[in-house]
């Protein structure tokens, strides 16, 4: 990780710039180089600051995930709210859901594609909520995942269909409704 402003200001353009491609081609299919120009950096750079393809797309994949944890508040008392407010922000920053779809097909086709550390404090909530009567029963890892996946239906690594912004409001406002309503009724203790 640099320790200078110039160095972080290059470090954020590099992620970001790979973040563009690998959410675009994939893993196989970016090219250093055209990260490498879209960031306006140099190879020495990108190469010292994360080792390789795979460690700057592991970087990528960090990066995207916590920004995303951290502007989603998360809520065990209104699990259907947190979905809706995840709805929003594939709407809205659609690369995370692309990514996560590229790491499905390239990287880890079973199982989950988190190893629960991002997540533990969501997984704790969800059991406190449980023992005290307020989620339904069951696995909290499973009951993510469920909500994660329900508040994902409309996002680009959706099969049947990609809502965007562009999409009048009285569509999102449907679809928060169902959502929320959906959310509810299956967290229901």
């Amino acid at each position: 990780m640099p320790t200078t402003s110039r160095g972080i200001a290059t470090h954020r353009r590099i992620l970001d710039a790979a973040a563009d491609e690998f959410a675009r081609v994939g893993i196989a299919g970016a090219r250093m180089d055209r990260i490498i120009a879209a960031a306006g950096a140099n190879k020495a750079q990108l190469y010292a600051y994360f080792g390789s393809k795979e460690g700057l797309f592991e970087a990528v994949i960090a990066d995207r995930v916590d920004t995303s944890a951290d502007s989603v508040p998360f809520d065990a008392d209104d699990l259907p709210g947190w979905a809706v407010r995840l709805y929003d922000r594939n709407l809205e920053h659609p690369e995370l859901a692309r990514l996560i779809a590229w790491t499905r097909l390239e990287r880890r086709p079973t199982g989950r594609w988190f190893d629960g550390a991002e997540h533990e404090s969501k997984l704790a909530a969800i059991a406190a909520a449980q023992e005290a009567g307020r989620v339904r029963a069951g696995d909290p890892a499973d009951l993510l995942i469920l909500l994660i996946g329900m508040a994902s239906a409309w996002s680009p690594s959706s099969s049947v269909y990609t809502a965007t912004v562009e999409e009048p409001e009285s569509d999102h406002d449907r679809r928060r409704a169902l959502l929320r309503d959906a959310v509810a009724r299956l967290v229901a203790p």
